[in-house]
């Protein structure tokens, strides 16, 4: 199953939300498309929400503009 390291680039306040430079995250799929866009990136707004505590998808932070996707494995 491969798996995907999601990064923040930049800082970014909205809607009471502040995401910070280098926050990240590992995701693993059953699929080997960019999980921000599979299945509405569900996987990466739960990743997010259990490490940090952070809504990233009412932050308006869920595309690549705001994060970086790598495949590690």
């Amino acid at each position: 199953m491969p798996r995907f390291r999601i990064t923040t680039k930049q800082r970014k306040m909205s809607n009471g939300i502040i995401i910070e430079p280098g926050m990240s995250v590992e995701v693993v799929t059953s699929s080997f498309s960019n999980p921000v866009s599979t299945n509405g990136g569900q996987a990466v707004v739960d990743a997010f929400m259990r490490i940090y505590g952070v809504d990233i998808k009412k932050a308006g932070a869920l595309n690549t503009v705001w994060l970086d996707v790598k495949q590690i494995g």
